[in-house]
């Protein structure tokens, strides 16, 4: 008699068909090919992730049916067990020995009977034995690499991969940064990355195949058109690219970057002028690079975005005068410094020379002068601003930093005196809730230490976090402001 084998296959969003037959190899290579009945139900193929020989149709049939009766959870667990065929009746409440009181049919279970049928008399016509996963089920490397390359969202749920340098896995369409070749390794689900030593990815969650992708595959096609064009291509351009019409382009491209397709443009053609401009190249090479076309555009964007002129710019800033003082305050040393345009940092330490230092690094080449009398004005007024931070800082700010940063920053210094924030919080504030760990990082690239108040910013259960200049002063700082 020939043995009877129950199967489960996986489908490519993750969700899984249970079936019995007595070939599996043949039914594997139907609905890998896609042409099997479940494969052309579930519209794309199917991979073998667990088979077990249970001998009896009978037995293999209640067997299938007690399966279907689970959650998804408890057959994933069950899939990663990978139990022999013992060991699966058992945990599903089959009894293999026969019972002489049935009166079922041998083998097809009642259907107003939600009870698991006891076992019939031809269970025993063929011995159980365990159908190890083949080895086979976890793709090639190099299909498995050729998939990551190109973000395949096919390929999600067949395998994950795990970044050595990070420690983390992801699944292949994980639209990450690329990781080296050399620093990836293959395995067959989560639980096997996890043996391996990796944690699962925060961005993509290969965990959760049913989660919302975290943008979609036009957004990220519109982005890399952006980023690579000379000229901004128009808003109808850009939808077309991905596939959705303008309005909603418009808005899911937001939700997605958080910024507006301009927005997200100008934040891309500033990095370039930066980048080719700290590279030496020269002005006008740097402008039209970047996109721009005419001077005078490029050069009333200039200030804005670099905070001095471009061949100021270009020399590390050994044109751009920055006046600086460094003092006493009951947080320690603080250095204040300002450009023509406002305040460009208020930095915080136990050491004035550490302050100077930093300061220095910021601008290499800048002229920076020290012996401004009149700028004594300037630092009593940020001195007593950090004393008492309810006054507020009626001065000009010199604020640089990325498109995303900025919109942070204008979120933090909407954070009245004697209030917080969570991360979340401000996330969620600037329309992109899933944020929290770019929001953090915004709040730690801040160099103007309680005009943007990044202090007000807790834990979402209230306890303090990290601060640039010390969590201690973070705590005297909101003490001062909650009038402890």
């Amino acid at each position: 008699m020939e043995d009877w084998h129950l199967y489960i296959l996986r489908t490519r969003h993750g969700a899984l068909y249970t079936g019995i037959t007595t070939d599996v190899t043949r039914r594997l290579a139907q609905h890998g090919a896609g042409t099997g009945a479940k494969a052309l139900r579930a519209k794309g193929p199917l991979v073998l992730v667990y088979a077990a020989a249970l001998g009896s149709r009978g037995l293999a049939l209640r067997a299938e049916h007690a399966l279907k009766q689970l959650p998804k959870r408890a057959k994933e667990a069950l899939v990663a067990g990978q139990p022999p065929a013992q060991t699966l009746c058992a945990r599903l409440g089959i009894a293999v020995a026969p019972t002489p009181d049935s009166k079922a049919s041998p083998g097809v279970p009642r259907r107003a009977r939600k009870a698991t049928l006891p076992a019939s008399n031809t269970d025993r016509e063929a011995p159980m034995s365990a159908v190890p996963v083949p080895h086979r089920l976890i793709p090639d490397e190099a299909d498995c690499w050729a998939a990551v390359e190109h973000r395949d969202r096919a390929a999600d749920g067949r395998f994950v991969y795990g970044v050595r340098t990070t420690g983390v896995f992801c699944r292949p369409s994980c639209p990450s940064r690329p990781a080296r070749r050399e620093n990836v390794s293959f395995h067959i689900d989560g639980d096997a990355a996890r043996a391996a030593g990796f944690r699962a990815c925060k961005r993509c969650k290969p965990d959760d195949l049913h989660a919302t992708p975290p943008a979609h595959a036009g957004i990220v096609k519109a982005c890399r058109a952006i980023e690579q064009a000379e000229e901004l291509p128009d808003l109808a351009t850009l939808a077309d690219l991905a596939g959705l019409s303008r309005f909603h382009f418009h808005r899911q491209f937001k939700a997605a970057t958080g910024v507006t397709p301009k927005a997200y443009a100008a934040a891309r053609r500033s990095t370039r002028v930066r980048e080719a401009l700290a590279a030496g190249k020269p002005v006008t090479e740097a402008m039209y690079d970047a996109g721009y076309n005419s001077n005078a555009r490029f050069y009333s964007d200039a200030n804005g975005m670099l905070g001095m002129t471009p061949s100021a710019y270009r020399a590390g800033g050994n044109q751009a005068e920055i006046r600086f003082a460094i003092g006493e305050c009951s947080l320690g040393a603080i250095l204040v410094a300002a450009t023509d345009k406002g305040l460009c940092a208020i930095l915080l330490g136990d050491d004035a020379d550490t302050l100077a230092r930093e300061l220095q690094d910021r601008f290499p080449r800048a002229t920076l002068r020290g012996d401004d009398a009149a700028f004594a004005r300037t630092v009593a007024l940020v001195v007593g601003f950090v004393e008492a931070p309810r006054i507020g800082l009626d001065l000009p700010l010199d604020i640089r930093g990325t498109a995303f940063q900025q919109r942070v920053w204008q979120a933090l210094r909407a954070i009245p005196p004697g209030r917080t924030a969570s991360y979340a919080d401000i996330a969620q504030e600037i329309g992109m809730p899933k944020a929290v760990r770019a929001v953090a990082q915004a709040c730690g690239a801040n160099a103007l230490a309680v005009a943007i108040p990044c202090h007000r910013v807790v834990r979402s259960d209230g306890n303090l976090s990290g601060y640039r200049w010390g969590v201690q002063r973070k705590q005297a700082l909101l003490e001062r402001e909650a009038g402890r």
